[in-house]
């Protein structure tokens, strides 16, 4: 399969190298002053702990901060680009096809042309030399699918305005249909293996074309390439009935019962405002699938009302069932068709698990880990409970629709200890959280992040930030565009996108765009799309830079013209950013030759490793010290208020755990062999699953199988993120934890980098895992590993 589909990971540049960065990064001086509206913001680190070295550097860093937090300043920063351009469009990321709506048409049909190149050249290949290079010449013409499907699928989701919408989703239709014909075509099928059955190809090939070459050829295995005609057929009607039923799913996930009545009297506990705002002639109408039914779990005093809400949130209509069930069966019966014993061993084939056996072992360990927290926590609910329990409800026991009340009153004694939850927030100012994420970047990685003008036309809103990523000794390596705050129509959900891949750029490349017509003012501008790239001095070569979009939804401040403030991020904001940069810092530094193996392009349950453990050092106080100051005053954070905010944010983590576990049971045991049976019943499934390993029974009479989404999506692989923040917090522990400044060491750094990061997908997941760890036991994988790491449990 040419064009590997990937989860986004929720969805994520200039041809200089350093020294040619350096002379052309600013061409005018940036204004030292802000406007009459904008407050000057102090540099948040003192002197003696920046270790920033040179001017440049100490400059970067500052106005990073404040093209962030100073509204006037980001106005100047990003008009002067553009006053130089005289308003000339650049071209979406510099692609000067994208400068209307036509042009993503036109961009797709060139790059079909290219791709048709390739194609006949692949089915012609038959001298050894031809066969050697099959494997890059079918990474390219990977890369060159993605270079429109990609870019294609985020302009058309995020972009303001409708008709570059649209033109957007046509080149994406477009190119989708060509990919479905290229993974179809058994010619190119053929050829791969062929050459892969070389032993002199073989020889001639390096790691990476070799896990390509593997990888290309299972992915066109899955596609059922080598199926006759009939089952191929038959496959591809499975497909797109698993996907037809699979979106149906998604979108009208539906409770049995929508709305629920009780007399206003029997909500006592519940908001005021919201209890007006529901009832009607003393009853309170009830909608089951918004935010009042999960108040009224957390709020209502009276238990036989929660007890009511909680069957009907956990009740899901027979219709979102039934398509559940029969998405199910269709991924059974594709799976046998492909010669798999069940869809959970065709999809982890490729995964760290490579079983579904091995899964069950990593949750079964899991579980057993986490036991113990979850009775510890359920004993603190059940004090709370015996303190106010009528006699007959239930005294000696915490139903499942007692365990959202007394776990929010648990919380909530806690929350009273402290000053108000906004409190921190002073402290988090969006502009020094990037500057503390770049400064950590810089101990760790030898990377920072350097803020660029934007030409015109090159972003899709002006919000957008372009922070350049520059290495030490490798110059510029990546582009990073940041569309952080809230506006109208704009997805609320963080992701990160990746427009581009890195890959290696050949001299071939190069010579054919100089001999095609093209609107760019280079070859190599014509062989990139526009979108940056540079020179890598190791290899001779040029290569693309990966370019990363990261998407937040944060709130902008309420104007005030006596005093001006930045954004001001909570806690949980803070780790969410993190969290996004994680998986960028991957697709900085995983800048691989191949594109099929670079950055985040790795095994499904591998991918979060990077972004998990991004959030242990959100809470690092060694990592706060570089930047976590007061917005205003610059006073340093309290940590004592932090401990116990992170304190009471890991209070029920147990309980939160278990529930994943759970259903990455039932993740798995959905895609075993039973959607074949004919008396299949998923939620019998479901009561079986959860009688035999939740801490609180789940009532008789329930169906929340039909609530969960994720089965679509990530189908058989939903124990993934418990897979990477287990590994994560081992990696913590003993790499980042065992010196008294390894959470900010070059040293425990490279080691990560070398291990891990530099790989992309390039590296078998198990050996990086063992490298950075240093036990080679883990290296091979298998169900003992699977079993050690569930061992390490979640921390």
């Amino acid at each position: 399969m040419l064009k590997r589909l990937r989860p986004s990971v929720p969805p994520w540049t200039c041809s200089r190298c350093l020294r040619l960065q350096r002379q052309h990064r600013h061409n005018s001086t940036i204004a030292a002053t802000t406007s009459a509206h904008d407050t000057v913001l102090p540099s948040p680190l003192p002197a003696s702990l920046r270790g920033l070295g040179n001017p440049d550097t100490n400059h970067d860093d500052s106005v990073l901060r404040q093209i962030f937090d100073s509204p006037g300043f980001w106005k100047e920063f990003s008009l002067q680009a553009k006053h130089h351009a005289s308003g000339k469009s650049a071209g979406l990321f510099q692609n000067r096809y994208l400068t209307t709506p036509g042009g993503f048409q036109r961009f797709a049909e060139n790059t079909v042309m290219k791709c048709e190149k390739i194609v006949d050249s692949v089915v012609a290949a038959s001298t050894l030399e031809e066969y050697k290079s099959l494997a890059r010449d079918l990474d390219r013409l990977s890369d060159l699918l993605c270079r429109v499907i990609d870019l294609a699928d985020f302009v058309r989701a995020t972009h303001p305005d409708r008709r570059i919408q649209a033109a957007a989703t046509q080149a994406y239709a477009m190119m989708f249909e060509y990919m479905n014909k290229l993974n179809t075509t058994t010619a190119l099928n053929d050829q791969l293996k062929k050459a892969a059955a070389m032993p002199e190809v073989q020889e001639s090939w390096n790691e990476q074309e070799k896990v390509v070459s593997k990888m290309l050829i299972r992915d066109f295995s899955k596609s059922a390439i080598d199926l006759p005609e009939g089952d191929r057929q038959k496959f591809v009607e499975l497909s797109n009935e698993i996907a037809h039923t699979g979106t149906e799913f998604v979108d009208n996930m539906a409770p049995e019962r929508p709305y629920l009545s009780f007399e206003s009297s029997k909500m006592r506990g519940l908001e005021p405002n919201m209890a007006r705002a529901l009832t009607k002639w003393g009853q309170i109408r009830l909608p089951t699938m918004d935010m009042p039914a999960q108040m009224a779990l957390r709020y209502v005093e009276d238990a036989d009302v929660r007890r009511e809400v909680y069957m009907a949130v956990r009740t899901a209509s027979k219709g979102s069932i039934r398509r559940l069930e029969k998405m199910l069966k269709d991924r059974a019966e594709l799976a046998k068709l492909s010669g798999y014993q069940t869809f959970s061993h065709m999809a982890l084939s490729d995964k760290m698990a490579q079983s579904p056996e091995a899964v069950n072992q990593f949750l079964s360990a899991l579980i057993t880990d986490n036991h113990r927290q979850v009775q510890d926590e359920l004993q603190e609910l059940m004090e709370l409970k015996r303190a106010d329990a009528r006699s007959d409800n239930f005294p000696n026991t915490i139903n499942a629709w007692d365990k959202f009340y007394y776990t929010h009153r648990l919380v909530s004694n806690m929350d009273n200890r402290i000053r108000s939850p906004d409190f921190l927030s002073a402290y988090f100012s969006l502009g020094t959280v990037m500057q503390g994420i770049s400064r950590l970047f810089n101990r760790l990685y030898g990377i920072r992040l350097v803020p660029r003008e934007t030409l015109p036309g090159e972003t899709w809103n002006d919000d957008v930030r372009r922070l350049d990523v520059v290495s030490d000794t490798d110059g510029h390596i990546a582009v990073l565009y940041c569309d952080l705050f809230s506006r109208p129509g704009k997805t609320p959900n963080p992701a990160h996108f990746t427009l581009r891949c890195s890959r290696e750029i050949s001299a071939t490349e190069i010579a054919e765009a100089a001999n095609t017509p093209h609107p760019f003012s280079s070859a190599l501008e014509a062989a990139t799309d526009g979108m940056s790239a540079s020179f890598n001095t190791t290899t001779n070569t040029y290569f693309q830079l990966p370019t990363i979009s990261l998407i937040c939804d944060f709130a902008r401040p309420p104007i005030s013209p006596t005093l001006p403030r930045p954004t001001l991020l909570n806690f949980n904001d803070v780790r969410t950013l993190f969290h996004e940069m994680g998986h960028g810092l991957h697709s900085f530094l995983g800048r691989t030759a191949l594109q099929n193996v670079s950055g985040t392009r790795c095994a499904t349950d591998f991918a979060e490793l990077p972004s998990v453990l991004m959030e242990h050092f959100a809470s690092c106080p060694s990592v706060l010290a570089l930047y976590a100051r007061h917005w205003d005053t610059d006073a340093p954070l309290p940590m004592a208020a932090l401990e116990q905010r992170i304190a009471i944010d890991q209070r029920t983590q147990p309980a939160e755990t278990e529930a994943q576990i759970l259903l990455a049971m039932l993740d798995q045991a959905y895609h075993s062999a039973l959607p074949l049976s004919s008396d299949f019943d998923s939620t019998k499934t479901y009561h079986d699953i959860y009688n035999a390993h939740a801490s609180i029974p789940e009532p008789q009479g329930t169906a929340w199988q039909g609530f969960f989404g994720h089965l679509f999506g990530y189908g058989a692989t939903y124990y993934s993120y418990l897979f990477d923040r287990a590994i994560a917090g081992k990696v913590w522990n003993d790499v980042f934890q065992q010196t008294p400044d390894g959470s900010v060491s070059r040293e425990r750094g490279e080691k990560y980098k070398d291990e891990v990061l530099k790989w992309g997908g390039g590296r078998d997941g198990w050996k990086c895992i063992a490298g950075v760890l240093g036990d080679e036991r883990l290296a091979e994988g298998g169900e003992e590993a699977m079993k050690e790491v569930g061992r390490w449990g979640v921390r």
